[in-house]
Protein backbone atom coordinates (compact mmCIF):
# COMPACT_ATOMS: atom_id res chain seq x y z
CA UNK A 1 0.00 0.00 0.00
CA UNK A 2 1.77 3.30 -1.24
CA UNK A 3 1.73 5.66 2.01
CA UNK A 4 -0.05 8.83 2.03
CA UNK A 5 1.01 12.42 1.63
CA UNK A 6 -0.43 15.79 3.30
CA UNK A 7 -0.57 18.61 2.01
CA UNK A 8 -1.86 22.18 3.59
CA UNK A 9 -3.70 24.24 1.45
CA UNK A 10 -4.43 27.67 1.47
CA UNK A 11 -5.97 28.98 -1.50
CA UNK A 12 -8.84 27.85 -4.17
CA UNK A 13 -7.87 24.28 -2.94
CA UNK A 14 -9.47 25.48 0.65
CA UNK A 15 -13.31 23.89 1.51
CA UNK A 16 -15.96 26.36 -0.26
CA UNK A 17 -13.40 27.39 -3.02
CA UNK A 18 -12.80 26.80 -6.76
CA UNK A 19 -10.43 23.54 -6.61
CA UNK A 20 -11.71 21.82 -3.36
CA UNK A 21 -13.14 18.83 -5.49
CA UNK A 22 -9.49 17.85 -5.87
CA UNK A 23 -9.55 17.05 -2.03
CA UNK A 24 -13.15 15.55 -2.22
CA UNK A 25 -11.79 11.95 -1.60
CA UNK A 26 -9.43 12.94 0.79
CA UNK A 27 -8.68 13.44 4.72
CA UNK A 28 -9.56 16.41 6.02
CA UNK A 29 -6.89 16.51 8.80
CA UNK A 30 -8.07 20.22 10.51
CA UNK A 31 -7.13 23.96 10.13
CA UNK A 32 -3.47 25.41 10.46
CA UNK A 33 -1.89 28.52 10.82
CA UNK A 34 1.60 28.86 9.86
CA UNK A 35 4.61 30.22 11.39
CA UNK A 36 5.45 33.97 10.47
CA UNK A 37 7.78 32.79 7.28
CA UNK A 38 5.44 33.51 4.88
CA UNK A 39 3.56 36.08 2.83
CA UNK A 40 0.13 35.72 1.01
CA UNK A 41 -1.02 37.94 -1.83
CA UNK A 42 -3.89 37.86 -4.17
CA UNK A 43 -2.96 37.27 -7.92
CA UNK A 44 -6.23 37.63 -9.05
CA UNK A 45 -8.22 34.26 -9.67
CA UNK A 46 -5.47 32.40 -7.09
CA UNK A 47 -3.36 32.82 -4.33
CA UNK A 48 0.76 33.07 -4.26
CA UNK A 49 2.35 32.35 -1.18
CA UNK A 50 6.09 33.27 -0.69
CA UNK A 51 8.73 33.46 2.18
CA UNK A 52 7.61 36.36 4.24
CA UNK A 53 6.86 37.65 8.16
CA UNK A 54 3.20 36.71 8.25
CA UNK A 55 1.09 33.82 9.13
CA UNK A 56 -0.96 31.71 7.09
CA UNK A 57 -4.25 29.92 8.03
CA UNK A 58 -4.89 26.81 5.84
CA UNK A 59 -6.59 23.50 5.55
CA UNK A 60 -4.20 20.04 6.25
CA UNK A 61 -5.51 16.79 4.28
CA UNK A 62 -3.89 13.52 3.90
CA UNK A 63 -4.03 12.66 0.48
CA UNK A 64 -2.69 10.01 -1.56
CA UNK A 65 0.33 9.85 -4.29
CA UNK A 66 -1.83 9.92 -7.74
CA UNK A 67 -3.74 13.22 -5.72
CA UNK A 68 -0.17 15.09 -4.95
CA UNK A 69 0.33 14.41 -8.66
CA UNK A 70 -3.08 16.16 -9.71
CA UNK A 71 -2.21 18.88 -7.57
CA UNK A 72 1.65 19.32 -8.75
CA UNK A 73 0.04 20.20 -12.37
CA UNK A 74 -3.05 22.39 -10.69
CA UNK A 75 0.03 24.33 -9.38
CA UNK A 76 2.45 23.98 -12.45
CA UNK A 77 5.38 22.26 -10.43
CA UNK A 78 8.23 22.98 -11.38
CA UNK A 79 7.47 26.56 -13.31
CA UNK A 80 4.93 28.53 -11.28
CA UNK A 81 5.17 26.82 -7.83
CA UNK A 82 7.77 24.91 -5.88
CA UNK A 83 7.01 22.19 -3.38
CA UNK A 84 7.99 22.25 0.25
CA UNK A 85 7.87 20.54 3.62
CA UNK A 86 6.69 22.44 6.43
CA UNK A 87 5.75 21.26 9.80
CA UNK A 88 2.26 20.60 11.63
CA UNK A 89 0.01 19.20 14.28
CA UNK A 90 -0.93 16.53 11.76
CA UNK A 91 2.85 15.74 10.70
CA UNK A 92 5.07 17.57 7.90
CA UNK A 93 2.96 18.24 5.28
CA UNK A 94 3.37 19.88 1.66
CA UNK A 95 3.33 23.59 0.89
CA UNK A 96 3.30 25.36 -2.24
CA UNK A 97 5.49 27.94 -2.80
CA UNK A 98 4.96 30.62 -5.73
CA UNK A 99 7.81 31.22 -7.98
CA UNK A 100 6.61 34.36 -9.96
CA UNK A 101 7.11 38.14 -9.34
CA UNK A 102 4.62 39.78 -7.30
CA UNK A 103 5.28 43.28 -7.39
CA UNK A 104 2.29 44.52 -8.68
CA UNK A 105 0.17 42.16 -6.77
CA UNK A 106 -1.76 42.89 -3.04
CA UNK A 107 -0.84 41.09 0.00
CA UNK A 108 -3.44 39.39 1.78
CA UNK A 109 -2.46 40.93 5.36
CA UNK A 110 -4.65 38.47 7.16
CA UNK A 111 -3.04 35.54 5.80
CA UNK A 112 -6.05 34.09 5.00
CA UNK A 113 -7.86 33.77 1.80
CA UNK A 114 -11.05 32.98 1.95
CA UNK A 115 -10.83 36.21 4.24
CA UNK A 116 -9.45 38.52 1.41
CA UNK A 117 -12.81 40.48 0.46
Amino acid sequence: MESPHIVFVYGTLRQGESNHHYLRESEYLGRFETTSDYALYDLGEYPGLIKGHQTVVGEVYRITAEVLNQLDILEDIPNEYRREKIDTPYGSAWIYLYQQSIQHDEEIVSGDWCQRV
